[in-house]
């Protein structure tokens, strides 16, 4: 009998990921070489999983009117700062046009959670760009059920909600009004309704340390995510965070091996926070187990004024310069684009009931 795809990463790395003492040690030197051994075990694991392809995920970012008041975000109800926006429906099909004549097979479509978009109006954007071909991700928070009900059954393949942090006390001091529990919670309604889902966390939070990362690689775990975004905590001056110190590259590509050890099919990106604060950091989480990038199609006229963080990448680039740049970045690696969905293999699996490699 074959392993368990969640038992693949054990055959992988020299380290026990149950083994909570070593795994804290581990990640209390980062830029050691056993974490480099990590490193490379977990680059060796996606070859084997996932592949050498790169999955491609055009952002759209169609919103930055948040409700919300979370200490870390430049997006937050609380900045006055921030030149507020909203894409028409036309503009955001627009957008997924010219991904998709850019050889883009999925979009994501992300905000802050504006309830000016109502249900019916997001439904009917995800059938006109599913009318295009290509698949579609969300990415716009906290709503009722029956409304990522409807946006399943709309087309939706994929639904993205970082946890961001799996300490309960820490999570509600980041996210005013806000819970983990409910965060988790409607988590696992995505699941059920049969969403890729794809949660993850940040990296150098004020307040985190060693086992908040361990408690945030176990939630991901329990969870099953088919998705695990991970990035450094990058502090906005026009938060309350501003004057704290951010996350580094080391450690974050750290849990993204950890992550891929964990959940050996994972689609993991190399986020573009990694490349905001390193001029090579999407390559590194691409040699520690990543397997994604999220190129930017948001019109550029719109893109300085989505700033989760300051110093974001590729605000004044050309979708074209975009995607012909990361493409370059991919193969100078020894990658390839992917010219496919990209979808989670677990998550295939599941629906058609075909066997995944080393399962």
């Amino acid at each position: 009998m074959g392993k368990s795809p969640n038992d693949l990463g054990a055959s992988y790395s020299r380290i026990d990921l149950n083994d909570q003492n070593r795994i804290l040690r581990l990640l209390a030197n980062p830029g050691g070489e056993e974490a480099r051994q990590v490193l490379a075990d977990a680059d060796r694991l996606r070859s084997r999983t996932v592949g050498d392809k790169v999955h491609l995920r055009g952002l759209i970012e169609f919103s930055n009117y948040c409700r919300n008041n979370c200490l870390y975000c430049g997006l937050r109800r609380g900045n006055r700062k921030v030149a507020r926006y909203r894409m028409t429906p036309e503009e955001i099909i627009a957008a997924a046009e010219h991904g998709a004549s850019l050889g883009y097979r999925t979009v994501v479509l992300q905000s802050g959670e504006d309830p000016a978009y109502t249900a019916e109006t997001i439904a009917a954007v995800i059938r006109d760009i599913k009318g295009l071909g290509l698949v579609v991700t969300l990415s716009i928070g906290e709503r009722e059920p029956w409304e990522y009900e409807l946006w399943r059954k709309a087309g939706a393949e994929r639904y993205l909600m970082r946890h961001e942090t799996a300490d309960p006390a820490l999570y509600q001091r980041l996210h005013p009004g806000q819970s983990l529990e409910q965060r988790v919670a409607l988590l696992k309604i995505l699941k059920q309704l049969d969403y890729q889902v794809g949660t993850g966390f940040m990296v150098g939070l004020p307040g985190q340390d060693s086992r908040t990362l361990y408690a945030d690689l176990e939630l991901a775990l329990a969870l099953n995510a088919e998705m695990v975004g991970i990035g450094p905590f990058i502090p906005h001056p026009d938060t309350p965070l501003g004057r704290e110190a951010g996350g580094t590259v080391e450690l974050t590509c750290l849990m993204v091996a950890l992550t891929r050890l964990a959940l050996p099919y994972a689609l993991i990106p190399a986020t573009t926070a990694l490349g905001s604060i390193d001029p090579f950091g999407r390559e590194a989480a691409l040699q520690a187990g990543a397997n994604v990038v999220m190129p930017n199609l948001t019109p550029r006229k719109y893109r300085p004024d989505y700033q989760i963080y300051p110093n974001k990448i590729c605000l004044g680039e050309e979708a074209a310069d975009c995607r012909g740049c990361i493409s370059k970045r991919i193969e100078s690696l020894g990658r390839r684009v992917a010219d496919d969905p990209g979808h989670n293999l677990l998550w295939l699996q599941r629906r058609v009931g075909s066997p995944v490699a080393g399962s």
